[in-house]
């Protein structure tokens, strides 16, 4: 395995998982719990320091970690257990894991869109052999409308375009201060597979506008994840749109060899995919205890924690055959491929 893909894997995980952590490992604290240790990676140590009644360890596996809290999985005496604090606090330990991977997904996001600039609705090229270099549209203008609807962003351009494929369009341009209207027919691109006019954005650096691109995109990375469930859960789902610890490495892999920038997008893709799949209502999962949690909510008192382990045990053990299979699949995959 090539060194810039190893090298881009440790980095990614890691920040990925080093930030889900610190979100269960802060709140903890926040809220009174005894932790015992707060571990970056699985397997023997390499690392570990106790500072107060924290253990703080880097183990050789950078493929997790966790954050040993006193009672989390047995029945605790001791008032700084995790068993033993009100609801809403054992649920904010639990939510803050994935919390801290949309906030991380945000950031990463955010300054991708300040490093690349965030697209304006003004012409930056307009390409050859193209409806709009026939319909006479020139570099520097700026965008209006589109049929009478207003274009304030880049996205509202993509979106008339891609709704109005083969059929004429009205174009309002402000060139020079004066407004100017043209019309066009959008194509096909076959390299892209979309409707295209034929026109390139002209970036702009703003941190304003990259925050909020920041935002949008974490959203709509989100948006994508719930539909992709829901496809899931009807069975439209195809098995090259899941992969595992295999898959990943090599999209990393590709990544590195591309760009340090690529590597954060990926980071930034992973670390909201973490977030959502840790918030499922899967046994052994953030979001399995968050279910148990509403019970005893509901009932008054706490399921049996014996129960409730196995329950958790028996949905561990299934999360690693399924993680086995879709291992399988990617190594079966790549190895044909």
């Amino acid at each position: 395995m090539p060194i810039a893909t190893i090298l881009a894997t440790i980095f990614a995980f890691l920040l990925v998982v080093l930030v889900h952590e610190f979100g269960h490992f802060a709140v903890a604290k926040l809220v009174g719990i005894k932790v015992h240790e707060f571990s970056i990676g699985m397997g023997p140590k390499l690392f570990s320091r106790k500072n107060g009644e924290t253990q703080y360890s880097l183990r050789a596996l950078p493929i997790g970690g966790y954050v040993k809290m006193e009672g989390e999985d047995e029945d605790s005496k001791d008032p700084k257990s995790f068993s033993n604090k009100s609801i809403p606090a054992r649920m904010a330990v639990l939510v803050a894991g994935a919390f801290m991977n949309f906030v991380l997904a945000i950031v990463i996001f955010i300054m991708l869109s300040y490093s690349s600039g965030v697209p304006t609705t003004i012409i930056d090229k307009v390409q050859d052999n193209t409806p709009a270099k026939t319909a006479g549209l020139e570099a520097g203008d700026k965008i209006v409308s589109i049929n009478g609807v207003e274009t304030k962003e880049w996205e509202d351009v993509l979106q008339i375009v891609g709704k109005n494929k083969n059929k004429p369009m009205d174009i309002t341009v402000l060139r020079n201060g004066v407004e100017i209207k043209k019309e066009l027919t959008p194509i096909y691109n076959e390299e892209g597979k979309k409707y295209i006019i034929g026109i390139l954005s002209r970036q702009e650096k703003s941190l304003v506008k990259a925050t909020k691109q920041g935002f949008k995109d974490t959203f709509t990375m989100l948006g994508k994840m719930f539909d992709f469930f829901g496809r899931l859960v009807r069975g439209n789902v195809k098995s090259n749109e899941v992969s595992g610890p295999v898959g990943i490495i090599n999209t990393i892999g590709k990544a590195a060899n591309h760009s340090f920038m690529a590597v954060l997008l990926i980071t930034g893709i992973i670390s909201v995919n973490l977030g959502f799949f840790n918030l499922l209502p899967i046994p052994a999962l953030d979001g399995g205890r968050l279910i148990f949690l509403i019970i005893e909510a509901v009932r008054g008192k706490p399921i049996n924690p014996e129960k409730e382990g196995i329950v958790h045990f028996i949905g561990f053990v299934l999360l690693i055959i399924l993680m086995l299979a879709v291992t399988y699949k990617d190594v079966i995959y790549l190895w044909i491929k």
